[in-house]
């Protein structure tokens, strides 16, 4: 039976996932939902027995690939891309998700936080998007462009509260790179953009939600007054990758329950 047309407006059925950092946080997340979306889902990690872990719990959903790569380190992504590559399946969504930050007062914040959260977080989604380019262009058509989103952060578009310096510089670099991206790759039919997430439950923001002084500070700030769940990310990269969102690019999406309008 065909299927009725706003579920075909948003289906991703069959399309090939790559989410790198896909075995926790918002990760997971989105992981999870691609899956049950009916998406080939390809995660990558650091730590085998993470993604080992994830395949055991989400392996049920769909069809859940995992590859090893550490994107801390400068050939880390290459070698990602390669890996990917060399498995011989198509790729029509890159979701550059993995990312690290660092929190430390103005006066003691350390030069050593600099280098391996750029590499992270802004160079890695660069060089594995580069490596992974041909792949993209494969599958993409004008009817169904290929995607790339990359997962920023609302403090990359607002003054940072937590003392994250180099990681609120970062994911500012990401939303441009974001937009530039986006003007190169469009005569390729590739759309690239960017979700900046406010917060939400992942081992990056434990720290806070575990405290309950800090979690209710951070929940003033938010005026739908809570976290961002699954469902909200998860909805809203179902529509960046399908055919819904086939006429958006260069664009950086806050998520964030309302944090920048009191910004």
């Amino acid at each position: 039976m065909q299927q009725p047309f706003p579920a075909e407006l948003f289906s991703v059925r069959g399309k090939s996932v790559l989410i790198t950092g896909g075995a926790g946080g918002i990760g997971r997340m989105l992981t999870e939902t691609y899956l049950k979306a009916g998406a080939i889902v390809t995660i990558t990690g650091r730590k085998p027995e993470s993604l080992a872990k994830a395949q055991a719990a989400l392996g049920s959903l769909g069809e859940l690939h995992t590859l090893v790569g550490d994107l801390n380190q400068g050939a880390g992504a290459e070698a990602l891309a390669a890996a990917y590559v060399a498995t011989g399946r198509p790729l029509n969504v890159l979701l550059n998700n993995a990312g690290r930050s660092w929190g430390a007062p103005l006066e003691t914040f350390p030069t050593t936080a600099w280098a391996d959260i750029f590499a992270v977080n802004v160079q890695a989604p660069f060089v594995l998007m580069q490596g992974l380019l041909p792949v993209l262009k494969s599958t993409a058509t004008p009817a169904d462009p290929g995607r790339i989103i990359n997962i920023g952060s609302v403090y990359g578009q607002m003054t940072e509260v937590l003392q994250c310096y180099s990681y609120t510089a970062s994911k500012a670099a990401l939303h441009q790179l974001t937009r530039v991206l986006a003007r190169d790759l469009a005569p390729h039919h590739i759309l690239v953009n960017a979700i900046a997430p406010g917060l939400f439950p992942s081992k990056m923001t434990e720290f806070v939600l575990s405290v309950p002084q800090k979690r209710a500070e951070l929940l003033a700030l938010i005026p739908l007054d809570r976290p961002g769940t699954p469902e909200d990310i998860g909805g809203l990269s179902l529509f960046l990758s399908s055919r819904a969102g086939a006429y958006v690019t260069g664009a950086v999406i806050p998520l964030d329950g309302g944090i920048l309008v009191r910004a």
